[in-house]
Order: structure tokens, then C-alpha cells, then sequence
């Protein structure tokens, strides 16, 4: 038999460690197969104990080499010049990209066949190989960085009493059967590399910046950061009726944290570019990246119908309680408005999904209509006002009752889950409150001055 070394075809005189590369990359290409006991010059040396070198090769390639690639490999003991040698024969594997696991999925793990070497491969060329294997669905991939973390998202399963550990993290798609990390699990990892850009702008067009932020990390950090940096600039405008004072906030908090979140669960992450708020003196636009999907229209949208780009992030937030349903945000968008004449309004193209709330108190700031200066308050103060009153209430609960938990928070103050939620983060992050416990037995105590 004449041995000569080819794209499908790997010479070893001897067993050596690098094998494990040939391996890979011909599991990652074609197939191909690997001759030990022959120079590289196709003459015959024999090994002296075949069954130990391929013994040897079975748990190199059983401990070294992600994922498990060992039923894509066939052993054989043949005889040439009265020689014995091993042969293994590599076929494609299924789950590529195969990869040395101390590396990881990088280049420097990732190898591919390039003529008679082995090379390590490009990034473009292992997001192909996970694209081919995993399909298109974005959050369904295989992450290149498996080296992830999750407090953020920890503290988020924790203050609202969800389970957050390995088999959770399984049961979510955050990991597959190899445990390896999805890119779901990138998004809600500390390392997520998606963030919003916000901006704030005088008047109503882009002339001038007031301020801008760019928004990073686990997606539930972006969620409650944006949350609460819009919310400090969603003014209350107060007006007194006779005894009565009434307040109206810029934004309906309902409208301004379902257009959040559909921001963060409909986008597209297949995109690089960032997500998009911007805030002007009549309005706040929401752009997602990523447009509607295929087969729906804008009217399908507004009637209700909702085809989620990403199921399984959804499927995360709607296990924490942060969404009730599928296709509702839309609609709690529109009735939060529904009294007033001011509506939102939805634009779309190719890649994009604009939404734009008006504020409702704009007219007045802009001298479209006399208001009566004695019947108004300034709004600031109003919101610091009814911020400061809501923690005197929570403390004085907890100090009476030596504890608060988030559903007596949502009693205390008639508010919503996310709302108490945040408040509670707010006096945490302030000193003010403890939190003991974790999960469904989290709760809260004053903190002793």
C-alpha cells in the first residue's frame, strides 16, 4: 500500500499529542483518515504496541476535544511490511465546530483542513460551522465565548423568586446537552456583547444632545438601567382642580416599559449594531433592530399577532413575569393612551421596528396650550416627593412587621410587580434595606443607622 499525505490523508511516525488537531480539523472538514506507525515520507515504522497507541488516542480524544466527536472515529490494526500500524478513520462530524477544549471555540481551539496541514480556523469560518449545524436561529447557536457569567442575571431569577441554577439554565436553552452556552445564554450573561444606546435631545429634532448613554452587559442590567434612566426623566406635571390635584406623568410607565421590552425580546441579535432610544421634548422612539417578520404586516401588529423572533428569550422573560403573554405589549401600549388625544404610533422597515410614544404634557412645555401657572407643580419635585413618601412606607412596614417582601410591597403601594421590584432595588442599592434569603424566601430589613 503506498501512504502519501493528502487533504483526506495524515502521516505519524509515532503517537504525539498533536494528533488531537488533525482530528479536529478533518472532523471539521471532509473526513479524512490518520496513519500512525508511518513517516512522512510513506515508509512503513510499525509500532511496537498498536492496541496501547490506540487506547492512547481514545481518551486523548474523549478528554481533549469538544464536543464528543469519539463515534465519528474508527480504529483499525493493519499490516504493512509485516508491520503493524493504526489507522483512524475520521468521518464529517455533525456538531461542528469541533474544538480542543482548553481553548474553547476560538481560532486558537478551531481547526480546519488547508491543503496537507492542519490550520487553525478563522472566525468567519467557525461562525459558518455553527451556523450549518445549528440553522439560522440566532439564540439557538452555539456561543464563541463559553467562558460566560451570570450574576446580573442571578439577582434578577432571585429578587423575583425563580430557580436559576444548571438545570434551569438547561430547561431555558441557555445550555444544550453538552452544556455548552447558547447564545441565549450570551444575552443574558455578563458578557453580553448587545447594548441600547440612549440619547437625549433639546427640543424635537437632533440638533443639540443633552445627554447620551450606551447601555451594556446582561440584558437584564440593560433592561433596568434604560428602565430607570428613562423613568428619572419622565416628568409629572400636577394641576389643581379646586381641592383636587391631578398628576400626569410625560409617559404612561405601563407604555414606556412594554415598548422596553419589546425592544429587548423582538430585536434582532444577528445585527451587531445597537439598539436605539431616543428622547426629544414631544416624544421617545424606541428602534429595534430587525423588522417584521416574514408573512406579518403592521396591521397583523396592531390586531394582535405576534410571531416572536426570539421564542426562547421570551419564554425567559415570561417565566420572571416581566411579559403575561405573547403579542400583548402592543395592545397595553395603545390603552394607555387610549383616553388621551395623543396616540402612539409604530413605523417598520426592511430591518427595522419603530416605536414612538408621545408626551403627553408637551403641549403645555411648548406653549401649545395656556395653562394657568398657580395650577401647576414642578414635576421634579412631585416625583422626588412621591418617591421619598413610598420608601417612608416600606420602611415603616418593615420596621413594624421586622420584614418586607416584594408582594407586600405591591399591597403597600398599589403598584405592579416590576414597579415594587425596582423600588425595593432602589433602597437597596440606597442602604436603606438588607436583603436576606434567596428566591421565594427573599426578604427585606431595615437597615440599623
Amino acid at each position: 500500500m503506498l501512504f502519501q499525505e493528502s487533504e483526506t490523508v495524515e502521516l505519524k511516525e509515532v503517537f504525539v499529542d498533536d494528533i488531537k488537531k488533525e482530528i479536529i480539523a478533518f472532523a471539521n472538514c471532509d473526513g479524512g483518515k490518520l496513519y500512525i506507525g508511518v513517516r512522512d515520507d510513506g515508509v512503513v515504522v510499525g509500532l511496537d504496541d498498536p492496541d496501547s497507541v490506540s487506547l492512547q488516542i481514545s481518551n486523548m480524544v474523549r478528554d481533549a476535544i469538544k464536543p464528543d466527536v469519539t463515534m465519528f472515529l474508527h480504529y483499525r490494526t493493519i499490516k504493512e511490511d509485516e508491520k503493524e500500524i493504526v489507522a483512524v478513520d475520521i468521518q464529517r462530524g455533525t456538531d461542528r465546530p469541533y474544538y480542543l477544549a482548553k481553548k474553547g471555540m476560538r481560532p486558537e481551539g478551531v481547526y480546519v483542513r488547508q491543503g496537507y496541514s492542519s490550520v487553525p480556523a478563522t472566525d468567519t469560518a467557525i461562525r459558518r460551522m455553527i451556523k450549518e449545524t445549528d440553522g439560522d436561529h440566532y439564540e439557538a447557536m452555539r456561543c464563541l465565548n463559553q467562558e460566560l457569567t451570570f450574576e446580573t442575571a442571578k439577582k434578577e431569577f432571585d429578587l423575583r423568586e425563580v430557580e436559576f441554577g444548571p438545570q434551569q439554565m438547561r430547561t431555558l436553552k441557555l445550555t444544550d446537552q453538552d452544556n455548552l452556552y447558547s447564545n441565549l445564554g450570551l444575552l443574558l450573561s455578563d458578557q453580553c456583547v448587545h447594548t441600547i444606546k440612549v440619547a437625549v435631545f433639546q427640543g424635537t429634532d437632533q440638533t443639540i444632545f443633552k445627554d447620551r448613554r450606551e447601555f451594556a452587559g446582561s440584558l437584564m442590567q440593560q433592561m433596568n438601567e434604560v428602565y430607570d434612566f428613562i423613568d428619572f426623566r419622565n416628568q409629572t406635571r400636577a394641576t389643581i382642580e379646586k381641592l383636587l390635584r391631578i398628576d400626569v406623568k410625560d409617559y404612561p410607565e405601563i407604555a414606556v416599559r412594554e415598548a422596553l421590552l419589546n425592544l429587548l425580546v423582538h430585536r434582532d441579535y444577528s445585527f451587531s449594531a445597537s439598539a436605539f432610544i431616543s428622547i426629544y421634548a414631544d416624544r421617545i422612539e424606541f428602534v429595534s433592530i430587525g423588522g417584521l417578520m416574514p408573512g406579518i404586516d403592521l396591521e397583523d401588529i396592531m390586531a394582535g399577532i405576534s410571531v416572536c423572533r426570539n421564542q426562547d428569550l421570551a419564554n425567559v422573560f415570561y417565566r420572571l413575569h416581566l411579559i403575561e403573554a405573547y403579542g400583548t405589549g402592543i395592545g397595553k401600549i395603545m390603552k394607555a393612551y387610549e383616553s388621551l388625544e395623543e396616540k402612539p404610533s409604530i413605523e417598520t422597515t426592511k430591518n427595522t421596528f419603530k416605536i414612538i410614544l408621545p408626551n403627553i404634557n408637551a403641549k403645555y412645555e411648548m406653549g401649545k396650550d395656556s395653562v394657568s401657572k398657580a395650577g401647576l407643580i414642578t414635576n421634579s419635585a412631585a416625583g422626588a416627593e412621591e418617591s421619598l413618601g413610598n420608601e417612608e412606607k416600606v420602611l415603616e412596614f418593615a420596621r413594624s412587621h421586622g420584614a418586607v417582601t416584594r408582594n407586600d410591597v405591591i399591597a403597600l403601594l398599589g403598584v405592579s410587580t416590576s414597579t415594587a421590584s425596582r423600588v425595593i432595588r432602589k433602597m437597596v442599592k440606597s442602604n436603606l434595606l438588607k436583603q436576606n434569603g434567596k428566591a421565594r424566601n427573599t426578604n427585606y430589613t431595615v437597615i440599623k443607622e
